[in-house]
């Protein structure tokens, strides 16, 4: 990832398909592991294609609102779309979860760029520091903060920020208003010295720049 480290102060990044990416086999298996959990009568390819559906419809729903957009309610609506009913007091989906989050560690998210650790510390020993601010839908912030532990990423963060945990998502405003406020609690800097750096021309890239920081689009 090439970056002119000079240009900013502080580097704000989005997480998915800029930093990491889904590990294909979690997804193959997640899709199994629906299929079995609530004896959904389909193929494996019809889940797959329902369930990434609903994941890209969620998305665009968070992005147009500016809301986060609950796992769960996705969920809800893949289970109706297969005619399974469910209760939403019962303890089934909860249960479910637990055992999708046991399939995201065994088949980790990949690291996008090998030397991202290396551009990190060149970051912090230029006394500049980094955060990261991403939209979240069938994978809590809980999770990510652990897969980004276990890449020794986490201490190079002054702070996380995920929309499942803030209840607001990118590109509203209120986001990166947040990013900025914090920042300021330790470092007194302008928008203009702050860059997001995503992958998402709307969300990322629009959205930051809407809102005065820098942005770079990868």
């Amino acid at each position: 990832m090439n970056i002119q480290i000079d240009a900013y102060k502080h580097f704000s990044f989005d997480l998915w398909l800029t930093l990491i990416k889904s590990n294909p086999q979690f997804k193959i298996n997640r899709n199994r592991l629906l299929r079995d959990f609530f004896s959904i009568d389909s193929s494996i390819e019809k889940i797959g294609e329902t369930v990434r559906y609903y994941d890209l419809l969620a998305n665009r729903i968070s992005e147009s609102t500016g809301i986060h957009f609950d796992a769960n309610h996705i969920y809800y609506l893949i289970l109706d779309q297969f005619k399974i009913s469910f209760n939403q007091s019962d303890k089934q989906l909860q249960e479910f979860q637990k055992e999708v989050d046991t399939l995201f560690f065994k088949y980790k998210p990949i690291l996008i760029d090998g030397h991202i650790k290396d551009l990190f510390k060149k970051i912090s020993n230029q006394n500049k520091t980094i955060s990261l601010l991403s939209n979240t839908a069938f994978i809590t912030g809980e999770s990510l903060r652990k897969i980004l532990m276990d890449y020794e990423l986490s201490d190079y963060f002054m702070f996380q920020l995920y929309s499942d945990e803030i209840g607001i998502s990118k590109p509203n405003h209120s986001v990166f208003d947040m990013v900025f406020n914090k920042v300021n609690d330790h470092l007194r800097i302008t928008k203009s010295e702050v860059v997001h750096i995503g992958d998402n021309k709307f969300a990322d890239y629009l959205g930051a720049k809407n809102y005065g920081f820098q942005a770079i689009l990868i």
